[in-house]
């Protein structure tokens, strides 16, 4: 039987169609607020949740509340914001229209802006950000596989939503600092465009010393940029941000050793930007190598690793062909002729 508050998934792509469907399959109220063919695509075939440690759990349509009017926000008393960074904005005026002030909205998003834009549009709202760390990808016909491990980290609130939110297969915890950890995440994000111009698997990538040091060179630039903005960014993983660089740089045999858990992921995974790209959608390159740049000329520091990451991606969108498998010497090359701009 459902229990528990009403829990509605905003923007249910693939990160939300498989934290709402471990949440309904656990048996708490869930409503996916999804586009057309992804209601279509659930009602034909059901929800199959797979992840790289084995687990496997399906749910049938009548297992699950589809919906694709805002107007189901009127019952929510928790709403996960899923929604990629540039329906932000779109997404807080349907909750402002629909939802109660007071409810609970959780952005659980790339990038470190969202919090903000849903603030902006809610006034009178319970709003946290949140962190998601692990990657899902979508597998067609209503599957959705998550390629990594990781726990829901979600900010402190005046009512504790770790318990509604924790089911067989998904942990949420909370945090004080929730906005370090976000921008530790940034971090992590900002491999997300060198994985879609690569056109390799993530793990197979990180087995490549050439593009773990173009990686750190990106960290590295990145990183430096938020310190001198007087941002501290906290990880995840019992690795301080400044010695990831180093980390990334070791040669391939100690590597793997050392950073054994980095590599525990799916061997096709991809990251989440690079399935945009092969898809032919937009992508969150704006607020991520592109919030960087931002920060980097407001500080009036120079950022040719960032400048070379944007103009390639934006190469590889017009050119529409999917991943473009760029050899690393292809972007050192880019990299060099941004310095002498």
């Amino acid at each position: 039987m459902s229990q528990g508050p009403r829990i509605v998934i905003a923007g249910a792509g693939a990160v939300g169609c498989f934290i709402g469907g471990l949440l309904a399959g656990d048996g708490r109220r869930v409503t996916l607020l999804a586009r057309p063919r992804i209601q279509a695509e659930i009602r034909t075939h059901g929800l199959t949740l797979t992840d790289f440690g084995g687990m496997a759990q399906y749910l049938s349509p009548d297992d699950l509340t589809l919906a694709g009017d805002p107007a189901c926000l009127r019952h929510a008393d928790i709403v996960l914001v899923t929604v990629k960074s540039r329906d932000t904005t779109a997404m807080a005026a349907q909750i402002a229209q629909h939802a109660t002030p007071g409810t609970q909205v959780i952005s659980l998003q790339n990038g470190v802006g969202n919090r903000a834009v849903l603030a902006e549009a809610l006034p009178g709202f319970d709003l946290r950000a949140g962190l998601m760390p692990f990657n899902v990808v979508p597998l067609g016909q209503g599957g959705y596989h998550r390629a990594s491990d990781g726990d829901l980290v979600i900010e402190n609130g005046p009512i504790d939503l770790t318990g509604p939110l924790t089911v067989a297969g998904l942990t949420t915890a909370s945090s004080e600092n929730i906005e370090a950890l976000q921008w530790g995440k940034f971090l992590i994000n900002q491999f997300n465009a060198l994985n879609a111009l690569s056109g390799l698997p993530l793990q197979k990538q990180l087995q490549d010393r050439g593009w773990r040091c173009l990686m750190a060179d990106q960290w590295a630039e990145a990183h430096a940029v938020l310190r001198v903005g007087k941002i501290k960014p906290k990880l995840t993983a019992p690795v301080p941000p400044r010695l990831m660089p180093v980390l990334l740089r070791l040669p391939t045999p100690l590597f793997t050793r050392i950073a054994a858990k980095l590599l525990q992921i799916d061997p096709q995974a991809r990251t989440s930007m690079a399935q945009d790209l092969a898809a032919r959608r937009p992508t969150e390159i704006d607020a991520l190598q592109g919030e960087v740049q931002r920060m980097g000329e407001a500080l009036g520091r120079a950022t040719p690793v960032t400048d070379m990451v944007i103009r390639v991606m934006g190469w590889a969108a017009l050119a529409n062909e999917g991943l473009p498998h760029l050899p690393v010497a292809a972007l050192r090359a880019e990299i060099a002729a941004e310095r002498k701009r």
